[in-house]
């Protein structure tokens, strides 16, 4: 299936798919820059999303996606540059990004000094679509520089060179994550020059949906075991009681790749789901155990207990791990409570003393 046939199934309108049609056919593309033309491994589910999106870029404008951790930003993000046949250019942003890496840096070649494109400068003249992934995680400064690209203008200045007018089909699509490290609000300039799309937590029928699609062969009750797991630890996330690190979706489909591949569960569960939950927090309060922080090393305790609970509970833990699992949690819990008495005995139990008097 191609994915406007895609759109179809999924009940997209059908003068929209007309318009993506002609979109195509009146801005071409140039053959050596046909391999950038994305073709997605999977399809992002959800018609209104999707003609959100669809309308907006067909109407000029740049789509911001935000949402939280594993629900589809940059499949989706693949998915409209392959919709609308565009080449596409992907920039993730980091703290170190500058307006250089984005626009273009001086380079010496052949005696002459010339300047190598940036995946901005190659977008805008080409006509190809940018994804600009984790937006929130730049420096205001190295963004600026996008503002005139972005909003009616449609141009960039290129200091020391020229003015670089966008090709007519050249769009923008930013992803962005609130919960990361690093991660903060965009400045209300640059926000108004998107259209903000947010993209909704997965929910039940939807997980089964895209699993289903991506391995219709697998069994329905290792399946629904997968689907039960996510959708718990994803609550948990939700109240607090366990971080964002456990959601996620590319993990859980690839342990089921593995299993299809004849991996046994729990083996692929320890690698897709346990080593990014419980085998993290059990490191993270070891550490903090190490530094003298007993409170907090108390936190990650809990989080250790509420991680395998989950696992547990699902079927995801076999005989023998369950045992493990639970005697590390114990020593957890028994070194921290010694930790704690020693740090009260260190301090005189200030507040025993307090309750004699």
């Amino acid at each position: 299936m191609n994915i406007l046939d895609n759109l179809k199934e999924q009940g997209v309108s059908e003068s929209l798919i007309k318009d993506i049609e002609h979109f195509r056919k009146e801005y071409d593309v140039k053959d050596e820059l046909k391999e950038r033309v994305t073709k997605s491994p999977a399809f992002f589910i959800g018609k209104d999303i999707l003609e959100m999106c669809i309308t907006g870029i067909l109407e000029e404008e740049n789509i911001l996606l935000s949402g939280p951790k594993a629900t589809g930003k940059n499949l989706l993000s693949d998915n409209l540059s392959e919709i609308f046949g565009r080449p596409q250019w992907n920039t993730s942003f980091h703290i170190n990004t500058d307006s250089a890496s984005l626009i273009g840096t001086d380079t010496f070649i052949d005696n002459e000094v010339k300047l190598r494109r940036g995946s901005v400068y190659e977008c805008a003249v080409n006509g190809g679509f940018g994804i600009f992934d984790e937006i929130n995680m730049a420096k205001n400064d190295a963004i600026v520089v996008l503002h005139s690209a972005l909003d009616y203008r449609r141009v960039i200045d290129v200091p020391g060179y020229e003015r670089i007018k966008l090709h007519p089909a050249t769009r923008f699509i930013g992803t962005m994550n609130y919960e990361y490290a690093g991660t903060k609000e965009l400045n209300e300039a640059l926000v108004s020059r998107f259209l903000v799309i947010d993209i909704p937590a997965v929910d039940e029928e939807k997980l089964k949906m895209i699993l289903k699609r991506e391995f219709p062969t697998v069994d329905e009750e290792k399946l629904l075991q997968f689907i039960g797991i996510f959708m718990d630890l994803q609550l948990k996330a939700e109240n607090g009681e366990i971080s964002t690190k456990a959601i996620d979706l590319r993990g859980m489909i690839g342990a089921l790749k593995t299993i299809k591949r004849g991996l046994k569960p729990t083996l692929a569960i320890n690698m897709g789901i346990t080593g990014k939950t419980f085998d993290i927090y059990e490191k993270e309060g070891l550490k903090l155990m190490e530094k003298g922080l007993v409170i907090p090393a108390y936190d990650y305790v809990l989080k250790c207990s509420h991680a395998f609970n989950t696992l547990d509970a699902r079927g995801a833990v076999g005989v023998s791990q369950r045992a493990s699992f639970i005697g590390r949690v114990r020593n957890m819990s028994r070194n921290v409570a010694a930790a704690f008495v020693k740090q009260r005995e260190e301090m005189g139990f200030p507040l025993l003393k307090r309750g004699d008097k």
